[in-house]
């Protein structure tokens, strides 16, 4: 498929939907090409929200740590969905973490304010590459005196 302002390539998209009336081609490009945005709302759970790691180390913490995520990633989405509608954009278009920063600093009966809108950005994709580079250190294993006192054995022997 040629679209203006789109390289011309090959894609080659493996799917169990095969009824071609249902599924045209043009629709099945549109969902490959939205993958995009969920990567984007991942990354927004996983890195704005800070749900890469869990800290919790029971079950049920774990659970009650991913209920507590869950909640605010929707009051999260519902603000910006509010602002979207009283800004007349997508709701895609409104920037992620300008609505938890207002959520943190509102108060009761507060007027939503303007949120930050984003620029229009079609088919836009990044690679996947991390930004910073790990430290050269191990990771904390063993208890904070036990990894002391090594280390204070490695300097005075």
């Amino acid at each position: 498929m040629h679209e203006k302002g789109f390289r011309v390539q090959t894609v080659t998209l493996v799917t169990t939907l095969l009824d071609a009336e249902c599924y045209s081609l043009h629709d099945l490009a549109d969902l490959f090409f939205a993958r995009w945005g969920i990567e984007t709302n991942f990354g927004h759970l996983k890195t704005t929200m800070g749900l890469d790691v869990l800290k919790c180390q029971t079950v049920h913490g774990i659970l009650k740590e991913l209920m507590v995520f869950a909640l605010i990633y929707n009051l999260v989405r519902l603000v910006m969905g509010q602002a979207a509608r009283r800004q007349q954009v997508g709701i895609d278009r409104i920037s992620f973490i300008d609505a938890p920063r207002w959520l943190a600093c509102a108060r009761v009966h507060e007027e939503l304010p303007k949120l930050v809108v984003n620029p229009h950005r079609p088919g836009r994709y990044e690679p996947r590459v991390r930004k910073r580079r790990p430290k050269p250190y191990g990771l904390m294993t063993k208890p904070m005196p036990i990894l002391r006192k090594s280390l204070l054995n490695a300097y005075t022997s």
